[in-house]
């Protein structure tokens, strides 16, 4: 398998990884110790992120306590180098109230997340995400 689509499939078996509700060694096998995500702001995040692999986890821990359910439906991918692009439906189902929001609604965003691979590992993620009105 070439690194492209070795790459791309990593990609994949990470949003699976997340949608089954990952965490600790599990989530940060697809990182490299160096990592850096990057979330540009959006509606729940208005000043945008910066995370290393510490903080990652912590908010992959904090996001079991916000949804009960979450999946990706990827409606476009791109693989070049060591780069992976990912154009995706995100729907979360809440586990908590959030703004009009009840326990139980749907969230719904679209998503682009530019993924950076170093020996098959993540060593960069950007996200840019659109979140439907709520």
């Amino acid at each position: 398998m070439s690194t492209i689509s070795s790459n791309l499939e990593i990609a994949r078996r990470y949003l699976t990884a997340i949608e089954r509700g990952a965490t600790g060694e599990t989530l940060a096998a697809f990182f490299a110790p160096d990592v850096v995500q990057e979330e540009f702001p959006n509606r729940l995040v208005p000043q945008g992120a910066r995370r290393d692999l510490a903080a990652l986890l912590d908010g992959a821990e904090r996001g079991q306590k916000v949804l009960s359910g979450q999946r990706y439906e990827i409606q476009n991918e791109l693989a070049s180098g060591n780069f992976v692009v990912l154009e995706v439906i995100w729907i979360g189902t809440l586990a908590i109230p959030i703004g009009s929001l009840a326990i139980g609604d749907t969230m719904r965003a679209h998503f682009a997340v530019f993924i950076e691979f170093r020996d098959g590992k993540i060593i960069a993620q950007r996200n840019y995400d659109c979140f439907d009105p709520w």
